[in-house]
């Protein structure tokens, strides 16, 4: 009993310490995100101005300019990280993200249709592209079910669906207006250039409902780890967990999809990292979802400062991380014998 309670609270403090750490990484790149730039401003003068204090052409850029992109950044990244760890740790399969299994593919094609055939733009295209993933992720599950859900089976279905709407974005981008295209085709690499408080307070307020619904659901993770018959034997209501989960990972995804685009890979590698900190800790929810922030707020200020007088879209330097994460993650299934 004494060695039992030992193990545990060494697991505590692990988690805690990980956690910690991995805080202090996102709070140095929020820091570093506010204070460099074409305009310096030392950190003991950003800290004034968050607190009422500094000058007029300080507070307009740090109020105004950096701050709003900054704390997007932070909640689209930890949304993506928190659904990743989700997806993966429910369906057991490293390939399980929103990103592969279509529900972001769902919002650039409720986006693209929303912009060329209604004319749509600001908060209604973002509704749009938040409804496009919902739906997406319903579709998904229902072509998935046979008498239940299993991994591969769902993230087959998802990337056939995947895969036919992005040929849907293609079609309607070709018949589109060189102008649109090129301005739909920032957002679909995944943006936050020219982001502001209009584009962060929907997000707040969606994350504010969706992370504690989240985490409240996957209590039933544990269980449902285990296999359906486990779980069904230990007493946790299989189908009606499994569908909770499924649905609030989807809503964050398409929520973070619909504030910044499809930024690609965060959702996918924020998971594995947060599992290696924690090995034998679970799905790691939480720090899952502090890797994704920290990850797309240093991803956001290479983007702006990697080419002086070039602000790149934040989805080409994620996607520069998850692209060799993916083939190593093929290759390696390949060597071992295993569909992923």
């Amino acid at each position: 009993m004494a060695r039992l309670e030992h193990v545990r609270r060494r697991g505590l403090v692990r988690r805690t310490t990980v956690s910690g750490a991995l805080l202090g990484v996102v709070l140095a790149a929020f820091a570093l995100s506010l204070s460099t730039g074409d305009f310096v401003v030392p950190l003991a003068d950003v800290l004034a101005t968050l607190t009422g204090g500094g000058d007029a052409g300080t507070r307009f850029v740090v109020l105004e300019l950096r701050l709003p992109r900054a704390l997007l950044a932070l909640l689209v990244g930890a949304c993506f990280g928190l659904s990743g760890a989700v997806f993966q740790a429910l369906l057991r399969n490293p390939l399980a993200s929103p990103d592969v299994i279509g529900v972001s593919a769902g919002a650039g094609a409720a986006a693209v249709l929303a912009t060329m055939v209604l004319g749509l733009s600001g908060i209604a295209l973002s509704g749009l592209a938040l409804l496009g993933a919902l739906l997406t992720g319903a579709a998904v599950y229902l072509l998935a079910w046979r008498k239940g859900v299993a991994g591969y089976r769902l993230v087959l279905v998802g990337i056939g669906i995947g895969t036919g709407l992005s040929s849907v974005v293609s079609y309607v981008m070709t018949r589109s207006d060189v102008t649109e295209a090129q301005g739909l085709f920032l957002w679909l690499t995944g943006s936050l250039n020219g982001r502001s408080w209009t584009h962060f307070w929907p997000l707040f307020g969606g994350a504010l409902l969706l992370v504690p619904l989240t985490l409240l659901s996957a209590r039933a993770l544990p269980a449902l780890q285990l296999g359906d018959e486990a779980a069904g034997g230990l007493g946790a209501r299989v189908e009606p967990g499994r569908l909770a989960m499924l649905a609030c990972a989807t809503a964050l995804a398409g929520l973070a999809t619909a504030a910044a685009g499809p930024v690609g890979f965060v959702a996918f590698v924020s998971p594995p990292v947060a599992r290696r900190l924690l090995p034998g800790h679970g799905a790691a929810l939480v720090p899952s979802a502090l890797v994704g922030a920290a990850l797309v707020l240093l991803a956001d200020y290479a983007a702006q400062h990697l080419i002086p007088g070039t602000q790149l879209p934040v989805g080409i330097v994620t996607s520069l991380v998850g692209a060799p994460y993916l083939l190593w993650l093929l290759a390696r299934a390949n060597r071992v014998g295993q569909g992923g």
